[in-house]
């Protein structure tokens, strides 16, 4: 061979390198089967508020992209919102047609639109509003109906242990989450008129900044420090639960309802132990695929008037958003298959040592 074909061949070597070296340094991140210029970025906020961004949202997204063509990076921010800002910037330098955005705070999130829009870039809040960012379209669930699934989920929960007047404890989620808002306008409009007639007594009530599980849980040890009885936990979603029940643990305290959200392997367990009384489930492949067949409509240019089917109001501009609302759903232990039949969860997810014999006398 020449010097000259030599030269050629370590150059295309070299050039070889340099292509798969520009990928993603995580597989996860990476885009799938599709080929060509990117057209869609997804920002996920972080995976220690919920197991679900990782293990649920990425995936369903994925495969969706992956089944249609469509170029798709999947990136995860992991609570820095400067990070996620970045990623943005990233994804819209490289051609992405369409941001799906969880923001992590309003402020970031609206930035992030407002880079978006400024090179013609359409954004989909997905499972989060960016309060006040003007994003073209929504996707998510009836975040006000998950509430009052919780609210309701507890006092029936209390009902069946024949607490009189039981005293509740709140953890609400994260103030920037826009979400946490809507969870608690939800629940409170079940439990604030029981307090007002006194069949249930309003204990302690905070937010968890960034919905931070161990902060919740020096939260929640603080609510048991003052003393006072608690018979009841309205946690926002299944780790701010757990947090509740295992301050609850170290203080070698009863079992008492507590709520959730998620579905997760770990809030199910907890059912299944009766530590938790319930939890929400919000099939979030349905949530997925309706935000990735707007999203390959839109990269493709097509019309998207069938596909929203809603509108909600941003409290901040009071202008309708058209949004996709999915339908969420209440989970007990008497329900708790429909999880593992619609394949949600996997019973090697779930049913580990001590909990596998509650597993099977639940029928999973």
């Amino acid at each position: 061979m020449s010097r000259r074909l030599i030269g050629l061949a370590l150059t295309v070597g070299v050039l070889a390198l340099v292509v798969t070296g520009c990928g993603s340094d995580n597989k996860k991140s990476s885009s799938g089967g599709s080929s060509g210029k990117l057209q869609v970025g997804v920002l996920l906020p972080d995976s220690q508020s919920s197991v679900r961004w990782e293990t649920q949202d990425r995936p369903d997204l994925q495969q969706a992209f992956d089944a249609a063509g469509v170029k798709a990076t999947i990136v995860n921010a992991q609570g820095d919102k400067n990070k996620q800002t970045t990623q943005a910037e990233q994804a819209i330098t490289n051609g992405a047609k369409v941001l799906l955005l969880v923001d992590l705070d309003a402020g970031s999130g609206s930035a992030i639109i407002a880079k978006a829009r400024a090179k013609g870039v359409k954004v989909i809040d997905y499972d989060r509003l960016t309060n006040g960012g003007g994003a073209d379209f929504y996707v998510s669930f009836d975040n006000v109906q998950v509430g009052k699934l919780q609210g309701q989920g507890l006092v029936d929960c209390l009902k069946a242990k024949n607490v009189s007047k039981p005293r509740i404890a709140t953890l609400n989620g994260s103030p920037t989450d826009n979400n946490a808002t809507l969870f608690a306008e939800g629940y409170n409009s079940v439990l604030d008129p029981l307090y007002k007639s006194g069949d249930l007594v309003k204990g302690p009530d905070k937010s968890v900044p960034d919905w931070d599980n161990q902060k919740a849980l020096t939260i929640f040890e603080g609510f048991l420090q003052q003393g006072k009885q608690i018979d009841g936990v309205l946690a926002a979603n299944d780790g701010l639960g757990n947090a509740a029940i295992q301050a609850l643990k170290k203080r070698n305290k009863s079992q008492i309802p507590v709520t959730g959200q998620d579905a997760t392997a770990e809030g199910v367990q907890n059912i299944l132990t009766g530590d938790q009384c319930m939890t929400v489930y919000k099939a979030i492949k349905k949530e997925a695929d309706a935000a990735s067949k707007l999203a390959i409509a839109l990269v493709k240019g097509e019309d998207t008037s069938s596909l929203a089917t809603a509108t909600v109001k941003d409290p901040n501009t009071k202008k309708d958003v058209p949004s996709v609302l999915e339908t969420p759903q209440t989970i007990t232990k008497d329900n708790i298959k429909v999880l593992f039949d619609d394949g949600f969860l996997k019973r090697t997810d779930v049913c580990i040592g001590k909990v596998d014999a509650l597993c099977t006398k639940a029928g999973l």
